[in-house]
């Protein structure tokens, strides 16, 4: 597992700027379905076994509950986007900041609201059947 290290004490991490960079191609990078698609897809084959398996499986569950979303790539992670090419969920694996889990992530258009406080950030460590239920049900209601 790689750590997140600073230079400095207000500077980005080394982890942080590669984020960026990736962003900036991705916003350069083609707007067609299909590539997109295929950039998705190719993050998540690029990432080590544990969390490709849980990238793998998220996208299955967001592919098949939220067919109107749209895969693509955030900060070179796998991501699903509104028709409006806003991002609403996306997986973060637990290497690309050094984190000990994966996380499931929902942006402001998912439609998660629930009063004036709820979670937007989900923690993984594995996707058993109870896991798939409860974040089908996330998807589903982040996708409206």
């Amino acid at each position: 597992m790689t750590t997140t290290t600073k230079s400095g004490s207000a500077g980005f991490s080394a982890e942080e700027k590669a984020a960026m960079k990736q962003r900036a191609r991705e916003l350069k990078a083609s707007s067609k379905k299909a590539d997109m698609l295929a950039a998705c897809e190719e993050a998540i084959a690029g990432m080590p076994e544990h969390d490709r398996v849980l990238a793998q499986k998220i996208h299955e569950i967001v592919t098949a509950t939220a067919p109107a979303l749209d895969p693509k790539t955030y900060y070179g992670m796998p991501a699903y986007a509104n028709a409006d090419g806003k991002v609403v969920c996306f997986f973060q694996p637990s290497e690309k900041f050094g984190t000990r889990y994966c996380t499931l992530g929902f942006e402001s258009p998912a439609q998660l609201d629930d009063g004036a406080v709820w979670p937007t950030h989900f923690a993984l460590l594995e996707i058993g059947a109870a896991e798939e239920e409860r974040l089908t049900a996330l998807v589903a209601r982040a996708a409206g």
